[in-house]
């Protein structure tokens, strides 16, 4: 028997179908819709996708205390950008539980972040494209999540 795999995938990458019947979900969960025809409907996607689907597909937001999110970030090795970023995970009230960064070639070091995610901390995205937007940050990917 094969083990379930996990793929995180930027939202301009999905097929529409998926959006929609997340977007389903949503207005399910919210109460604006009862029933999984209203939803259906609404968003424009048929019954059969939405039970299809909606199983294997959630908002990354989505979070259960104590999951575990891993980030890999290269960064300039400069004063502050570290604490830069440490100051942004503690601003969305993520906990850190593991934290290593290499040694820095040609001034670049790869920084590796385990973060648990609780209940009171903010968007997970959001707080990823903030640090994407800082112009040490190389490249930051979420190689993880569990």
């Amino acid at each position: 028997m094969e083990q379930n795999k996990y793929y995180v995938v930027k939202k301009n990458a999905l097929p529409e179908v998926l959006l929609k019947v997340v977007e389903a979900k949503r207005l399910l969960d919210s109460g604006k819709v009862n029933t999984v025809q209203e939803a259906v409907e609404l968003t424009g996607i048929s019954r059969s996708s939405f039970y299809k689907y909606k199983e294997d597909i959630f908002p990354f937001h989505e979070t259960e205390k104590g999951q575990t999110v891993t980030l890999v970030i290269q960064l300039d090795d400069k004063p502050g950008v570290l604490a830069d970023i440490l100051n942004k995970i503690a601003q969305y009230r993520a906990n850190i539980l593991t934290i290593h960064q290499s040694i820095p070639l040609n001034g670049i070091a790869t920084l590796t972040l385990s973060l648990e995610v609780m209940s009171t901390t903010g968007n997970i995205s959001d707080m990823v494209d903030e640090m994407e937007r800082q112009n040490e940050i190389h490249y930051l990917k979420i190689v993880g999540r569990g």
